[in-house]
């Protein structure tokens, strides 16, 4: 038996809030908690997991000020680009055994 997959993206603003962007965290964080909710009624046979990026690219427009600001707040201090994504995403669809997980993908931003 082959599982289905959902992955719902949700972001690394989940785990702190924000001040700025109130019902856009909020909604994030209701996304990540109906991944708990839908991996528990839907298992076994789809597996329900979400991806929870903080920077991945920069837009054309922004300054260079702002990119040094953004690197700094975390532990790589790089823009990983989407191909980082991409991967993550390809891992959650290949492993069996992953499901009811936020897996952040944040350069350890956390730690920063």
């Amino acid at each position: 038996d082959q599982t289905t997959d959902i992955i719902h993206m949700t972001d690394y603003v989940v785990e702190k809030g924000s001040a700025k962007h109130i019902g856009y965290a909020a909604s994030k964080a209701a996304l990540a908690n109906l991944t708990l909710s839908f991996a528990r009624l839907l298992a076994p046979k789809v597996k329900v997991n979400s991806l929870a990026p903080s920077l991945i690219m920069f837009n054309s427009g922004d300054s260079e000020a702002y990119r040094e600001k953004t690197l700094k707040k975390s532990l790589m201090g790089i823009e990983p680009g989407v191909e980082v994504a991409v991967q993550t995403l390809q891992f959650l669809l290949d492993t069996p055994y992953i499901t009811g997980r936020n897996l952040p993908l944040d350069g350890g931003r956390h730690l920063a």
